[in-house]
């Protein structure tokens, strides 16, 4: 950079005061200091800023457009300053946390908004995606952070139990399944499924307790949102398989049933980050929040 912050300074300064003299009082320098930095950077451009009335400076039109574009600069420098020294330790700035689709939906709204009420000067801002987009999200560092439904694929990045959930098969409130006591494995792999697109940690954990992947079985409807599923389910257009998070509300009003299977489908929720030596006290904080203890 052929300006120096010094000398940005310098020329806010002599404009601000209209004297060569009073910002080298002010900036602890020499007149002749002022002066020269003045000179070169005007010599620097070939153009002069400021116009000379005896001892007095006034700046021309064209330092006039100049001045307030240099006093953001210097301004956005003390507000870099400040934050570089307390970001050491009081959390601030922003976190770019990522999660997966049920996490996103049902969890972490309302954890994100305890973390903004206590750290009033931070920023979080969510990314929601499938497991696999937002696992990739993180390692190709756009995210900071990130939490996901079933297992991480990625072996370089950290991964740290969060919570457990529990998978439910769910049909709408007219279906023959309704008045089973227990809907066998032949039933469940000839049934119609509504399901989450690959890539899904819903989806993998379904398949893994089912035995069978889902796009090889006979009929089946694909769809990347939560919210449509539970719909098409409610509508009769077949069954699924999704977090009880997701259905408590559909479940207790009735709208959507619980079927009972054998199936093993519970799932730990998942916290990964990158591998690093290095935490920021915003990170730190947040970690602790979601796992509590975690950064000591």
């Amino acid at each position: 950079m052929s300006i120096s912050l010094r000398k940005l300074e310098i020329f806010v300064t002599v404009a601000t005061l209209g004297s060569v003299t009073g910002a080298a009082d002010k900036l602890l320098l020499s007149q002749s200091a002022v002066s020269m930095a003045l000179a070169d950077l005007e010599n620097q451009h070939a153009h002069p800023l400021f116009l000379r009335l005896g001892r007095k400076l006034k700046l021309n039109d064209r330092g006039k457009i100049l001045l307030p574009t240099a006093q953001d600069i210097l301004k956005q420098l003390s507000k870099f300053e400040q934050q570089l020294d307390s970001s050491t330790t009081e959390p601030l700035g922003q976190l770019r946390v990522g999660a997966s689709t049920t996490i996103g939906n049902y969890l972490l709204p309302s954890l994100m908004a305890q973390f903004s009420h206590k750290y009033s000067k931070a920023q979080i801002v969510m990314q929601v995606g499938n497991s696999e987009a937002i696992s990739a999200a993180l390692s190709e560092g756009s995210i900071d952070l990130a939490l996901i439904e079933g297992p991480c694929h990625l072996a370089h990045l950290e991964q740290h139990h969060w919570q457990e959930d529990e998978l439910v098969v769910i049909a709408g409130n007219k279906h023959p399944w309704i008045n089973s006591k227990t809907i066998s494995q032949e039933e469940l792999l000839n049934a119609d499924w509504i399901i989450r697109e690959a890539g899904s940690g819903t989806r993998e954990v379904f398949e893994q307790a089912l035995g069978a992947p889902l796009f090889n079985l006979s009929s089946g409807i694909e769809m990347g949102h939560t919210e449509a599923i539970k719909k098409a389910v409610e509508a009769g257009l077949g069954v699924s398989c999704l977090s009880r998070l997701a259905v408590q509300r559909e479940l207790e009003h009735g709208w959507l049933v619980e079927i009972p299977t054998t199936l093993q489908l519970t799932r730990p929720l998942s916290l990964l980050r990158l591998q690093s030596d290095y935490r920021s006290p915003l990170l730190n904080a947040c970690l602790d929040l979601l796992i509590p203890g975690f950064s000591g």
